[in-house]
């Protein structure tokens, strides 16, 4: 598995994508982002032509930006997660969706006008190819080896990609990253928002079962240990939640940011993800248990138990 990294304008910074072979079929994880440095940096970096599949861990633009890019460009196969076919298909609805949450947290419409066009502008959510597959609903993944784990929670559409021993993992695990849950509306049934702290929890145990593989990022370069991995994650969550905790729980989401960065926040977008990451926290606040359940199981719990107990 080669390892390919390319700059992106967005906060995380350079995001990696991954090629291989399998039974003599050239394989890509991710795209890169939807930028002309990235079209060309794939160019210079694999065969186009020759590609046959395209594995993408979540439809966030870093990661997939440049799939229709190929679909015009090669015959590969593009493989996109069941729950971001949803979203791409209901982009307006869902869209509303988001905005109706953040009103009723406190925004009003100025706000929600700036952070409807910076999406728009952004192109947060790029186009996908006119054919793709989903997939869960593909036999080819068996076929070629690959295993998929769905690990919602950074998003819900999470897949982890393990082939052999090294996994795939997108956002799900990263390096010294606490990589805030994005607010959305549950893409099941477009019915109330999604539980990002729910389906970590359960994603835990299916990370777990990924101790023995090499992790393959979306971002920094390795990830070493799991285990410290996933504490770095659990910690940052617990330090956050605990300055969360003095607040009544009562306060609007957008009264509660003004506590907490006062002016600071000025980009619709980097509110929205303060957002996202204050409805997580909460969460955890309303059902700490859930969280201690899944460490438990893990044989996790002990190495953050103080620190749970002192929030909790």
């Amino acid at each position: 598995m080669q390892q390919h990294t390319i700059h992106t304008p967005y906060m995380v910074g350079e995001a990696h994508f991954y090629t291989t072979e399998i039974d003599g079929e050239p394989v890509l994880f991710d795209t890169g982002p939807a930028t002309g440095e990235a079209r060309e940096f794939l160019r210079r970096s694999i065969d186009l032509e020759n590609v046959r599949h395209v594995f993408i861990t979540h439809c966030h633009v870093d990661h997939y930006g440049l799939a229709r890019f190929i679909g015009e460009n090669s015959d590969a196969r593009i493989y996109i997660p069941r729950k971001d076919a949803q979203k791409l298909r209901n982009h307006e609805k869902r869209l509303a969706h988001i905005e109706s949450e953040l009103e009723e947290m406190g925004f009003d419409r100025v706000y929600i006008r700036r952070f409807h066009e910076v999406i728009e502008r952004n192109r947060f959510f790029p186009g996908v190819p006119e054919n793709f597959t989903i997939v869960e609903e593909s036999p080819e993944p068996e076929r070629l080896g690959i295993r998929v784990l769905a690990c919602p929670g950074h998003s819900q559409s999470d897949l982890v990609y393990r082939v052999g021993d090294r996994a795939v993992t997108g956002d799900i695990l990263l390096k010294g990253i606490f990589q805030a849950p994005l607010l959305d509306i549950d893409l099941e049934n477009f019915d109330g928002r999604f539980r990002n702290y729910e389906a970590y929890c359960a994603s835990l145990s299916k990370l777990w079962e990924l101790r023995d593989c090499e992790i393959l990022p979306g971002h920094r370069y390795t990830v070493q240990s799991l285990e410290d991995t996933i504490f770095f994650y659990v910690g940052k969550l617990l330090e956050r939640a605990g300055r969360l905790k003095s607040f009544p729980r009562s306060l609007p989401v957008r009264r509660l940011l003004d506590c907490l960065f006062g002016d600071a926040l000025n980009d619709p977008f980097v509110t929205y993800l303060k957002v996202s990451e204050i409805a997580f926290m909460r969460d955890f606040l309303d059902d700490p248990l859930l969280l201690k359940a899944s460490l438990t199981a893990l044989g996790l719990f002990d190495r953050v138990r103080f620190a749970f107990a002192a929030v909790v």
